[in-house]
């Protein structure tokens, strides 16, 4: 089987027990297998944690003087990888069970595929931390779909979180370093696999989401990420295939713009305590991700 380099950028994440975890599964993959970990300009707390997984035989560790942004640091992790086949994976998962790296290297020989999706999944339990409630709301109702789901738009349903693919894929399609805010970089690399017509296959060997952001964090970043769609859409004419942005759009063509927006800005506050309660309604932060999308298109 040929080799695996696993790929994880490092942000204010102590990996040591996912480093473990996958070094545990290794014997899985016959053939071999390398461990990065790349520091994004972390805390120093963070760094002094991470910085024990050097001893490693299996891991290489190294930091970056400053933030660099997750498409940049996945590219340097990947020009650092020796092996044929990458795993990206972020730092903020955990391996749900033992066959992990098994599931992977079957799917390897039985699709053929040069990019496989795994998927992510949620607890079963509500959090611990009600902080995280809404964050966690959304991904068991908006991210964790099965692969028979996800492959009906392949190049769509597409998460940096967990991906396994070719080296020279990623070599001939590269992570856009110029989108550093938060949001939408694994968009569009699946937009841009798209146009190489690369294949993309999605599988059912989720990782499990343990690192969830406070409710105020998510909502920023999510603000941030409708922002940078708008931006994709000005500069290259991509995400006219998503949902809120054919909403948006349309709204413009019809005259309706502005007085939608208009609209929905005294109740920005309302809604934005409301998806903050105990019962948040994602419907209400679709209207804020709308209210987001015209503000932006009118910039």
């Amino acid at each position: 089987m040929p080799g695996l380099s696993i790929l994880i950028p490092v942000f204010n994440r102590d990996v040591t027990s996912l480093v473990q975890a996958l070094a545990e599964q290794a014997p899985d993959w016959d053939g071999a297998i390398e461990i990065i970990c790349l520091d994004d300009g972390s805390a120093e707390h963070y760094r002094q944690l991470n910085r024990k997984l050097a001893n490693s035989l299996q891991v290489i560790y190294q930091e970056l003087p400053h933030n660099v942004g997750r498409s940049a640091a996945r590219n340097r992790l990947a020009a650092i990888a020796s092996q044929p086949w990458l795993l990206l994976l972020d730092n903020n998962v955990n391996l749900p069970d033992t066959r992990f790296l098994a599931r992977y290297a079957a799917a390897i020989a039985q699709t053929k595929a040069p990019v496989l999706v795994g998927g992510t999944t949620y607890t079963s339990s509500l959090p611990t931390d009600a902080a995280t409630y809404l964050r966690w709301h959304y991904g068991r109702r908006r991210e964790a779909f099965s692969a028979s789901v996800r492959q009906q738009n392949p190049h769509s349903q597409f998460k940096l979180k967990n991906i396994l693919l070719k080296a020279d894929v990623l070599n001939q399609v590269k992570l856009d370093e110029t989108l550093t805010r938060y949001g939408h970089e694994d968009t569009k690399f699946g937009w841009r696999l798209q146009a190489a017509g690369i294949r993309v296959q999605h599988l059912d060997n989720p990782v499990l989401h343990d690192g969830l952001e406070a409710g105020e964090a998510f909502l920023l970043n999510t603000r941030q990420a409708v922002e940078n769609l708008v931006y994709l859409y000005r500069s290259e004419a991509l995400g006219i295939d998503t949902k809120l942005l054919r909403v948006a759009l349309r709204l413009q063509r019809l005259g309706l713009g502005t007085a939608t927006r208009i609209a929905l800005g005294p109740v920005e506050p309302l809604l934005w305590r409301q998806l903050l309660g105990p019962t948040p309604q994602l419907r209400n932060l679709d209207i804020l991700k709308l209210l987001w999308a015209l503000r932006a298109l009118k910039q």
